[in-house]
């Protein structure tokens, strides 16, 4: 049997990650609201609602380092996907998380969400420890670091290689702030334009997803024939 390294494209791994992404974890808004005014921004010309100046220099510098504009496909920030996190914090992601404890900050992942905050305050919290980090590291803000030191440093936040408790934080691990911060680029790069990110649903057309059109069933007989026509988001538009 071969013993090739296997070493899946950016592309594959977000085709895989539409597919396992639950409904549930795609925010519910009125389309009509949101379809007014977030498929189009630009995002030089995009005011944060949630996030201030400080930290959204912060998501611009972290979105661009988890899914760059080097690969394939599109990068975080030419889809926008900024936005849709600011703009899912603040219209109230994780309002619906049980988090009056106890909390076992040692439990294993699969014992769920075991922190004392909500998402919003991960982010304050996460975003403030970051920096501090990298100015102990480096002298510099993490938005000053060159491309490998800013990887770098993502890395040993996914790796819990670095310690949130030695700067005061007891509660999250930097995995916990990590984790959320990229699953939240995911699912901006991969839902409806509607909510922010996916602009122009060039990710959709990136990984060759058919968006939301209203039936496939001519095609449900066709095997090994490749797809034809563009995506089409929520709102209607075409790609």
């Amino acid at each position: 049997m071969s013993k090739a390294k296997f070493s899946p494209s950016r592309r594959a791994v977000l085709a895989a990650s539409a597919a396992a992404i639950p409904i549930v974890s795609i925010p519910l808004v009125s389309h009509q609201a949101k379809a007014e005014g977030l498929e189009g921004i630009d995002l030089q010309q995009y005011k944060p609602v949630f996030f201030n100046a400080a930290e959204w220099t912060f998501i611009l510098a972290a979105c661009d380092r988890l899914i760059p504009a080097d690969g394939r496909g599109p990068g975080a920030l030419e889809t926008n996907v900024p936005v849709f996190i600011d703009q899912q914090l603040k219209d109230g992601l994780g309002s619906d998380i049980y988090q009056q404890g106890p909390h076992n900050t040692s439990a294993p992942a699969t014992m769920g969400f075991q922190i004392p905050y909500a998402p919003q305050d991960v982010y304050r919290i996460g975003i403030k420890l970051t920096q501090q980090l990298s100015q102990q590291q480096h002298g510099r803000a993490f938005e000053q670091l060159d491309a490998k030191a800013k990887d770098a440093l993502l890395t040993s936040l996914q790796k819990n290689a670095v310690d949130f408790a030695a700067l005061g934080e007891a509660a999250m691990k930097p995995s916990q702030f990590f984790g959320q911060l990229l699953g939240d680029t995911k699912n901006g790069y991969l839902a409806d334009p509607i909510y922010g990110g996916n602009k122009d649903m060039k990710a959709w057309v990136a990984i060759g997803f058919p968006g939301a059109r209203g039936a496939f069933t001519e095609w449900v007989d066709q095997h090994n024939v490749k797809y034809p026509l563009g995506p089409v988001s929520l709102s209607g538009k075409r790609a």
